[in-house]
């Protein structure tokens, strides 16, 4: 067995399930809506900046926090950001469990 045909395969299985192309198809929807695109990406700016101050500072940036609220609150009402937020939080979830199981078959030697 090749592990590299292994990563491979699982590089497609990824690809034809149904969480990657519900998000696929929900990031190409909201792509051709300039407005909602920008919004969704003032928003992602926002999480990052907000996780960023966390990491480096230790605690929550309220104000920054405020902000990220705020900007997902207004997208949320919007039905394509809505549908873009829950296929994005299937994917990486799926993304995730992918890597917690390789994580727990080499933790042995990770420790």
């Amino acid at each position: 067995m090749n592990i590299y045909d292994t990563a491979n395969r699982l590089a497609q299985e990824i690809k034809q399930s149904e969480e990657y192309t519900n998000y696929k198809m929900a990031k190409q929807t909201i792509n051709l809506n300039n407005d909602l695109k920008n919004k969704i990406q003032e928003f992602e700016m926002a999480r990052y900046d907000a996780q960023i101050t966390q990491m480096q500072t230790g605690k929550e940036d309220q104000e920054k926090m405020q902000k990220m609220k705020d900007l997902y609150a207004e997208l949320i009402t919007i039905d394509d950001a809505k549908k873009y937020f829950e296929a994005e939080t299937k994917f990486n979830i799926v993304i995730a469990d992918v890597n917690r199981i390789i994580g727990e078959a080499i933790r042995d030697i990770m420790q």
